[in-house]
């Protein structure tokens, strides 16, 4: 029974009797990196799929998944974490950081947007919330309570 992860030339092969006890094994394991299952079962192949974790699932063939530049190369847990390959490799090493500047408007910081949220409040927010910024700009300056 193999026991750690390998890091080679080798690939082992393990023969099981159903599906359900290969699943049991994957998921009773560390996620791998790559899941090589052969079948002629396409239901067999979708639930391999569908009931296991791993980094990349290929079916009917190994090692193909790392020469393919348009499908993300990685693990998942202990197999590793992020995805290669081309713009996968980008937006891997890449933190998407939100900016917002926020400037005051003409008529300056709108306290609506501050507690303590009275009555009033409330209806400028619910207002600008339903479309409705005419009348959120009228209950700002007074006219409409």
């Amino acid at each position: 029974m193999l026991k750690e992860e390998i890091f080679g030339p080798i690939l082992p092969i393990q023969e099981v009797k159903t599906i359900a006890e290969a699943i049991e094994i994957i998921n009773a394991k560390p996620k791998p990196l790559a899941l090589y299952y052969f079948t002629r079962d396409e239901s067999a192949a979708q639930r391999m799929v569908d009931r296991t974790s791993s980094g990349s699932v290929v079916i009917n063939n190994c090692l193909i998944q790392f020469t393919a530049q348009n499908l993300p190369f990685g693990g998942v847990g202990e197999s590793g974490m992020g995805a290669y390959h081309g713009k996968f490799t980008f937006d891997t090493f890449s933190h998407k950081k939100s900016l917002l500047r926020y400037r005051e408007t003409i008529f300056g910081d709108p306290a609506f947007l501050y507690p303590p949220f009275t009555p009033k409040k409330q209806s400028i927010m619910l207002a600008i919330m339903q479309g409705s910024l005419l009348l959120a700009f009228l209950s700002m300056i007074g006219l409409r309570k």
